[in-house]
């Protein structure tokens, strides 16, 4: 029999291989529904164009970096500091893993290779180039790590300046940090903080693809899904938090219930191939009662290490698991009734006192669906960065939910395999009529909605694979995807720069910046006041355990306009007696009131100008780059006449 030269098909159509139990053909052949389509390009050839593509785009990576002028960014953040090459870089990676798709049944290296390439590109700049931390507010993580290893212990119980006494109630982070300092030898977390993204996006890798393949047989659909979630990630919240430690944890509970607590005889016809979407996976064989139960008493450790690093989570793992157990597949009671004794348990002991006022707030949120998913902004985004970054964030959303809604209403097949994974994703939206969480609830449900949304829109780029190679269907299934899943790839990663670099002049600070904060409250005294216009700026919270703060300008936008009529007095008499009062005023702080909307256009100069004139402030010190004035109180004679 003649032997025919074999090249993996395009990303539309590659071939699958044949199932056991699938029909033969009458001639003998393989089925047609996994027959290969000979392609002109020899292997050898696709074989040398993805290193040559990858080294290509992480060189041209590597080469925009030293070309980049992040100290002076201006409105637009590093968008407009960023080279041609940078852009370029993450065309030629797109290129290359569109190219690696074409082979991913049999060489998934290949797409995980460029996956990582992606990450690095998209977001080890800052790691690379910036001298402090980016983001200033994720300095109080580092002062609260270094809080712990001075003190030597945790005080969930006390009042600490800042509402950092949360920090204590849920320090399973803090503490393995902590640990980490001293097992590293260095002197805090600040030295390794800005790579947070990188570590936390490779941690994270195996368990979406085990999340993943437990619904597709396609490895084109699970890479396609890995890349889109990477693009789709934009929301900051994968830096050295909490939160970005407990979604990892979440995922993998997920994962791990998902592949291993199938109640027996629960498939039904998603056990018959012939019910099934090409593209899907098979129900995962089925646990018994026993096994179910052993795995809770395994998963256990891993549900209280996420009760134990963070709030939020708990609750998000809680009701993803309710969710499932809507489903005769997954209805294990046992599982979500741990969880939640769990999460009530540690409520109630060590976060008792956040616990309780969170109930105390609640009467004034529940079912306000238009407050609770406003985003966290108190006043409106102003600035050309700010406010492309907020639309850009705003499309990117409405983006992967297009595309995923178009998969669940055409791959109805694959819909109904993949249902838990979709019920997973939809089951946080009822948190908007529980509570805002400080303005965060609407990037976090987003957060937690979209490995699954992922999925779904990948699914609707990525057709399944089938069909006689040569009919119409199949010649035009496979031209609308060689436009559609390039155009949607560039499209997304378009949106991801804006939305996650957009106000990085706001995210970066110069080293001098943070020497002057740190100086001037390293000579404030114990129980000393701290006054700045927010909390966003370089070790706003250094030395939280002996400083009071008061971030004056955190409030309606028009009472900071009637503050500034006359700021000095306006802070002076909200002052208490005899405190020692510091008032520091930098240039993160410049950038984030205006960007953020919190002073108008030109607000902070007023601001800084008023107090350096006024005599009940004095000035301590001055740079271009921030002011410490110090509150001077007039004297009083002895008969109480100033």
């Amino acid at each position: 029999m003649r032997q025919h030269h074999q090249e993996p098909a395009p990303v539309g159509e590659e071939a699958v291989p044949a199932r056991p139990g699938a029909p033969e053909r009458k001639d003998g052949g393989r089925p047609e529904t996994s027959a290969p389509h000979p392609r002109r390009a020899p292997v050898p050839a696709l074989s040398r164009l993805l290193p040559a593509l990858l080294v290509l785009g992480l060189g041209s990576w590597g080469l925009s970096l030293p070309l980049t002028d992040f100290r002076s960014m201006d409105d637009y953040g590093l968008l407009d500091r960023l080279p041609v090459t940078f852009y370029a870089s993450l065309v030629i990676l797109t290129a290359g893993f569109l190219v690696a798709l074409r082979r991913a049944g049999t060489s998934p290296g290949w797409p995980l290779v460029y996956c990582v390439g992606l990450l690095v590109a998209l977001k080890a700049a800052p790691a690379v180039l910036y001298d402090s931390v980016r983001y200033p507010w994720a300095s109080k993580h580092d002062a609260v790590v270094d809080t712990i290893l001075g003190a030597g212990e945790l005080r969930p119980h006390a009042a600490l300046s800042g509402n950092m006494s949360a920090y204590d109630q849920w320090p399973g982070f803090f503490t393995l940090n902590a640990a980490l300092v001293r097992a590293f030898g260095v002197e805090s977390t600040a030295v390794y903080l800005n790579w947070a993204p990188i570590v936390l996006g490779l941690i994270l890798l195996p368990v979406l693809v085990l999340l993943y393949r437990t619904f597709t047989e396609d490895w084109r659909l699970v890479w396609t899904a890995v890349w889109i979630f990477q693009l789709a990630n934009w929301v900051g919240q994968d830096y050295l938090a909490p939160q970005g430690l407990a979604y990892v944890l979440h995922l993998t509970v997920l994962a791990v219930v998902l592949r291993h607590f199938v109640r027996p005889g629960s498939a039904g016809r998603l056990r018959d191939r012939a019910a099934l979407d090409p593209a899907a996976a098979a129900v995962p064989p089925s646990t018994t009662t026993r096994q179910r139960a052993v795995g809770v008493l395994i998963l256990s450790p891993l549900i209280l290490a996420v009760n134990a690093v963070h709030q939020l989570t708990p609750v998000m793992l809680c009701v993803v698991l309710a969710a499932l157990c809507l489903t005769r597949r997954y209805r294990n009671l046992g599982l979500l009734a741990v969880t939640g004794l769990i999460m009530l348990a540690w409520n109630l002991t060590m976060g008792r006192p956040l616990f309780l006022e969170t109930l105390g707030t609640l009467k004034d949120s529940l079912g306000r669906l238009t407050q609770n998913s406003r985003a966290g902004y108190t006043g409106q985004l102003t600035g050309p960065g700010p406010e492309l970054a907020g639309r850009a964030g705003i499309a990117m959303a409405l983006a992967v939910v297009l595309f995923a809604g178009i998969a669940v209403l055409a791959r109805r097949r694959l819909t109904r395999g993949a249902l838990p994974l979709l019920l997973a994703s939809a089951a946080p939206l009822p948190l908007f009529a529980v509570n805002d969480y400080g303005g965060e609830m609407l990037f976090r449900v987003y957060l937690f909605g979209l490995p699954g949304a992922a999925f779904f829109a990948a699914a609707a780029l990525v057709p399944a694979a089938g069909g006689a190679r040569r009919s119409r269907a199949a010649v035009t299934r496979r031209r609308v995807t060689a436009v559609a899943l390039p155009a949607a790839l560039l499209a997304l990663t378009a949106g991801f720069l804006p939305a996650y670099y957009g106000k990085d002049a706001m995210y970066y600070t110069p080293p001098a910046e943070t020497d002057l904060v740190v100086r001037a409250i390293d000579g404030m005294p114990a129980g000393g006041l701290l006054l700045a216009t927010s909390g966003s700026f370089p070790q706003a919270l250094h030395r939280y355990d002996d400083v009071e703060h008061w971030w004056f300008c955190e409030q309606d936008p028009a009472e900071n306009k009637r503050m500034l009529a006359d700021p000095a007095r306006y802070l002076a008499d909200r002052i208490p007696r005899g405190v020692t009062a510091q008032v520091v005023l930098t240039r993160t702080q410049d950038i984030y009131t205006s960007g953020e909307g919190l002073l108008p256009a030109g607000g902070f100069t007023v601001l800084r100008d008023r107090l350096k004139a006024s005599p009940l402030f004095r000035t301590v010190e001055e740079h271009p780059y921030g002011i410490v004035l110090v509150h001077t109180p007039p004297t009083t004679t002895p008969g109480g006449a100033p």
